[in-house]
């Protein structure tokens, strides 16, 4: 990580963004809107944001160079899927899990920003990481 910043730091910066966000501009863009002001807000605030990220991984002895593209990659620990849809389907959750398993990194955060509030639309994945103790990080529970 550069910077060394926590993972709550990290996680409750984006979900504060995202709010920001979304009561700002609402539901119903394109999700390259929000990519582009979340990242760019993320940025602002020193934070390492890697857009539209690709990555490669190895699956049975082969390899997938141009396999997985994360929306945002913030201080290479933290994977963020962007979404505007009217509802989530039970795929987009597990495609986060999947990019955090296969990245080897411990959470991901899904934001959906079709969803009438972002607490609704916001989804935390976690990889082999016990679970946290910070308030701010308790939307979905």
């Amino acid at each position: 990580m550069r910077g060394a910043k926590a993972l709550d730091d990290v996680t409750g910066a984006v979900v504060d963004a995202a709010y920001k966000l979304h009561t700002g501009l609402g539901p119903g863009l394109l999700e390259s809107v929000y990519e582009t002001v979340l990242a760019r807000d993320l940025a602002r605030q020193g934070f390492y944001v890697e857009r539209q990220k690709i990555l490669s991984f190895e699956y049975d002895g082969l390899q997938f160079r141009d396999g997985l593209r994360i929306d945002l990659l913030i201080e290479s620990t933290v994977v963020l899927e962007i979404k505007s849809v009217e509802r989530l389907l039970p795929v987009h959750p597990k495609q986060v899990l999947t990019y955090l398993r296969l990245l080897g990194l411990p959470v991901g955060l899904l934001i959906n920003f079709g969803a009438p509030t972002l607490k609704e639309g916001l989804r935390r994945a976690v990889n082999n990481l016990p679970p946290t103790s910070s308030p701010r990080l308790r939307v979905n529970q």
